[in-house]
C-alpha cells in the first residue's frame, strides 16, 4: 500500500466556485477541506485562513449552499456547509467517483490556483488514477511513502520539524503560552496560515504515533 501526495491545478472551468474566487483575488488565500460528506448529498468541514466576514462572503460563491454555520479557531474560521451537489467540474467529479483509491483529508486549496490531496491505495490502481488525473487536469506527483495505519515521529518532515523547534524556540508551547503562531512563522519567514498547517500536521503525527505505541 502506498500515500501518494498529488498537486494539481484546475483550469477555469473546471476550478470550484471557491476556489475561482479565491484566484481572483480574494482575502480568502487558503481553504482546507477537512471532511466531506456523500456525493449525493453533501456535508462538509472546512478551514479558511480569514474571519468570519470574509469566509461568509467567499461561501456565497457557492449557489448549492443549503446551510452554513461559522466558528473561528486556529488563526481562521472553521466552516460547516451542508450543500445540495459538489460544484466542481463534471470530468473531476467523475474521476472521482471512479477512481480505486481513498483520499485522505485536508484537500488544500490556494489562491495560486494550486490545489494538494493525498491518496492512499495500490501501487497499480494509484497509478492509474494519476494517469487519469493527468489527463483532465494540470497534475503533479509531489511524494509517495509506504502506508501504514498510523504515523512515526520519523514521518515529519524537514519543514515540519523547523516549524515544532521554532515553536519550542519561540514559547509556544509554554504554559501559559508566551508564543504566537504568526511569530513561528516569522522564524520560518512565511505566512502565519503555511506555519499553522506545518504545526497540526507534525502535532498529528507525532501524537497519533504516541498514542499507538502506549
Amino acid at each position: 500500500m502506498k500515500r501518494v501526495s498529488f498537486s494539481v491545478r484546475y483550469s477555469g472551468e473546471l476550478a470550484h466556485p471557491i476556489h475561482r474566487r479565491m484566484m481572483a483575488g480574494h482575502p480568502v488565500s487558503r481553504m482546507e477541506l477537512l471532511m466531506w460528506g456523500p456525493m449525493v448529498s453533501v456535508t462538509t468541514l472546512s478551514w479558511f485562513d480569514a474571519d468570519r466576514e470574509a469566509t461568509a462572503d467567499v461561501l456565497e460563491a457557492v449557489e448549492s449552499v443549503v446551510s452554513t454555520r461559522l466558528v473561528s479557531g486556529d488563526g481562521g474560521t472553521y466552516a460547516f456547509v451542508g450543500q445540495s451537489e459538489y460544484e466542481l467540474g463534471g470530468p473531476v467529479l467523475d474521476l472521482v467517483a471512479r477512481s480505486q483509491v481513498v483520499f485522505v483529508p485536508p484537500v488544500v486549496f490556494r489562491d495560486t490556483g494550486r490545489v494538494t490531496f493525498e491518496a492512499v491505495g495500490q501501487s497499480d490502481r494509484l497509478g492509474a488514477f494519476y494517469d487519469d488525473l493527468a489527463g483532465t487536469v494540470d497534475a503533479d506527483i509531489e511524494a509517495v511513502h509506504d502506508f501504514s495505519r498510523w504515523s512515526s515521529p520519523t514521518d515529519v518532515t524537514d519543514r515540519q520539524r523547523a516549524a515544532l523547534e521554532a515553536a519550542v524556540e519561540v514559547g509556544y508551547y509554554d504554559v501559559p503560552r508566551t508564543g504566537t503562531v504568526e511569530d513561528v512563522a516569522a522564524q520560518l519567514d512565511c505566512a502565519a496560515s503555511t506555519a499553522g498547517e506545518l504545526l497540526r500536521r507534525a502535532e498529528s503525527t507525532v501524537l497519533t504515533a504516541f498514542v499507538a505505541s502506549e
